[in-house]
C-alpha cells in the first residue's frame, strides 16, 4: 500500500513530490511520457512572472507572488540558471499608458513592486525598443529560468530523497474504495491512500475517473521562435505588450541560456497532441513582436516550437479535493503563471489538503540540494583543466555549438533521473540546442546512450515511442 500517488511529473507534480519527499511517506510519481516535464513544462516562455497581472484575490495572484519569492532559494538548492532580470510592459500610445496605470494599481493590490517609467527611461534600459514607446511598467522581481532543468532537478531531488518515479506509465483507471484507491496503469495496478492529480492537459480526464466534475480544460496552443545567442545585450529584460483576454501577449525576452525567445500565440485547439507550427501563426507573432522591438534579427532563428497550456473554464488554478473523497486532490488548470507558481502550489496543496491526511514525520536525512553539475562553459580555464586532469572525458567536446563535453553527458547518465533519449540529453545539457540543432552531436549522443544502456543504437529514440533515430545497420 502506497501513501501517495502523484499523477503527472510536470513542474507541479515535481514540486509536490519534492515537498512530500521531506516526510516518511511512500510516494510514487507516475508519468506517461518518456521523461519528466516533457509536455507543458517543456514548452513555455520560461518566465518567472512578478505577479502584477493576475486578478487580485485569485489563486493565480496569491501563488504567483508567493512562488516568485521562493525562486532564489530554489535555484540555489537545485543548481539552476536563474536571472532576476525584471520585466517591462510596454505602452506604444497614450491610450495604452492609461492601462499601465491601471496595472500599477493591480500590482499594489497583489503586493508586487513596480514602477512606471518614462519613454526616455525605457529607451535607456532597452535601446532596441520601439522608438515610439510612451512608457513602461517595470517589474524588477520578474526573471527567467531554465524550465527543462527546473523540473528535472526538482524530480531528481525528490528521487534522491526516496520518491519513486515511473516513466512511460499511463493511468488508465482509478477506483475509489473509500479508504484507499486502486490505480490501474498500462503497466500494472497500485493501491494508495491518496491520489494527487497533477496531470496537466489530462487532469480533467483523470478527475473524471473518480467523479463527474463541473469544470473542463480548454487546450490553448502557443507557438514560439528561438533565436541564437547572437548578442549579449539585444534585450536585457523580458518585454511584454499590454495583456489581453488571451493572455500576456507576444513577448520578446532573453533566456537563461543567453538565447532570445519570441512568442507565444494563444489559440484554442481540439487536439492536445498537436504540437505543430504553421507559417501564418508565426508570421503574426513576428508582426506583433516587431511592434515591441522593430529590428529583431529573424535570420538568427535556430528553431520554432509550440506548447499547449491547460486553460480551465474557471479561469483560475483548480486546487481542491474531490467532492466525493478528500483523499483525491485535483491540481488542475495550471497555465501561466504556472511555472513560477509551482513551488507555492505544492506548498498550498500540502498545507491545505494533504498534511492533515497523515501523521507526518520529517526525515532527518532529507537533503534539499542536488549534487552540483559541472558546466564547462561556465567555469574558469583553471577549473576546466582541473576537471580534465581528473577525467579526460571533460576534454572531449561533443557539441561544438554549446560547448558540451562527453564528461558532462556521462555525468547526466549517472544521476537518479537520467536521460534515456536524445531529447532528454539535449534538454539537460543543451547538446543539440545550437545553430546546427544536433546535426553534428546527435550521432555521438545516440551512440553514448546505446553504450550506456547496453542496447543497439537503433533502439535509441529521439523522444517518444516510434521516434527512433536509426532504422537499421548499413555496415557490420
Amino acid at each position: 500500500m502506497l501513501d501517495v500517488i502523484i499523477v503527472g511529473a510536470g513542474v507541479t507534480g515535481a514540486f509536490i513530490a519534492r515537498k512530500l519527499a521531506r516526510y516518511e511517506l511512500n510516494v510514487l510519481l507516475l508519468e506517461r511520457e518518456s521523461d519528466v516535464g516533457n509536455v507543458t513544462s517543456n514548452a513555455n516562455s520560461a518566465i518567472v512572472h512578478s505577479g502584477y497581472d493576475p486578478v487580485p484575490g485569485t489563486l493565480k495572484a496569491l501563488l504567483n507572488v508567493r512562488g516568485n519569492k521562493m525562486f532564489d532559494q530554489i535555484a540555489d538548492e537545485l543548481d539552476l540558471h536563474f536571472n532576476r532580470c525584471g520585466s517591462l510592459t510596454i505602452a506604444i500610445n497614450d491610450e495604452q499608458m492609461k492601462t499601465l496605470y491601471e496595472l500599477e494599481k493591480r500590482s499594489e493590490q497583489n503586493g508586487v513592486p513596480v514602477k512606471i517609467l518614462s519613454a526616455e527611461e525605457v529607451k535607456k534600459m532597452e535601446p532596441n525598443v520601439n522608438p515610439e514607446v510612451k512608457g513602461a511598467l517595470f517589474a524588477p522581481t520578474a526573471g527567467v529560468i531554465d524550465p527543462f532543468n527546473l523540473v528535472v532537478h526538482c524530480v531528481e531531488n525528490a528521487v534522491d530523497n526516496g520518491v519513486k518515479l515511473h516513466l512511460n506509465e499511463e493511468v488508465t483507471a482509478i477506483k475509489d474504495n473509500g479508504e484507499y484507491f486502486t490505480v490501474k496503469t498500462n503497466k500494472g495496478e497500485y493501491q494508495t491512500k491518496v491520489v494527487i492529480n497533477a496531470s496537466g492537459l489530462y487532469s480533467d480526464k483523470i478527475a473524471s475517473m473518480v467523479e463527474d466534475i463541473d469544470w473542463k480544460l480548454i487546450p490553448r496552443k502557443g507557438e514560439y521562435f528561438v533565436l541564437d545567442h547572437f548578442s549579449p545585450d539585444f534585450v536585457t529584460h523580458t518585454l511584454f505588450p499590454l495583456p489581453t483576454a488571451k493572455g500576456k501577449g507576444v513577448l520578446v525576452s532573453l533566456t537563461s541560456s543567453n538565447n532570445f525567445i519570441v512568442g507565444p500565440s494563444s489559440e484554442p485547439i481540439d487536439d492536445i497532441e498537436d504540437f505543430g507550427t504553421d507559417s501564418l501563426t508565426l508570421g503574426e507573432i513576428r508582426r506583433q513582436a516587431t511592434e515591441l522591438v522593430p529590428n529583431i534579427p529573424f535570420n538568427q532563428v535556430v528553431r520554432v516550437f509550440s506548447g499547449i497550456r491547460p486553460t480551465s473554464t474557471r479561469h483560475d488554478f483548480i486546487i481542491e479535493p474531490s467532492k466525493s473523497n478528500k483523499r483525491f486532490i485535483n491540481v488542475a488548470g495550471i497555465e501561466s503563471p504556472g511555472l513560477v507558481s509551482a513551488p507555492a502550489i505544492a506548498e498550498y496543496a500540502f498545507e491545505n489538503y494533504i498534511s492533515h491526511l497523515f501523521e507526518l514525520k520529517e526525515k532527518a536525512s532529507f537533503n534539499p540540494r542536488v549534487k552540483r553539475y559541472n558546466r564547462l562553459n561556465e567555469i574558469s580555464l583553471e577549473e576546466r583543466n582541473r576537471l580534465i586532469k581528473e577525467n579526460p572525458e571533460y576534454g572531449k567536446i561533443v557539441c561544438s555549438c554549446e560547448k558540451v563535453s562527453l564528461g558532462e553527458i556521462k555525468d547526466l547518465l549517472s544521476r537518479s533521473v537520467p536521460p534515456t533519449t536524445v531529447k532528454g540529453v539535449k534538454r539537460r545539457c543543451r547538446a543539440g540546442f545550437g545553430k546546427c540543432q544536433g546535426g553534428f552531436c546527435s550521432p555521438i549522443v545516440t551512440l553514448t546512450l546505446a553504450k550506456h544502456y547496453g542496447v543497439n543504437p537503433t533502439e535509441i529514440k529521439w523522444d517518444k515511442e516510434q521516434s527512433n533515430i536509426l532504422k537499421s545497420e548499413v555496415k557490420k
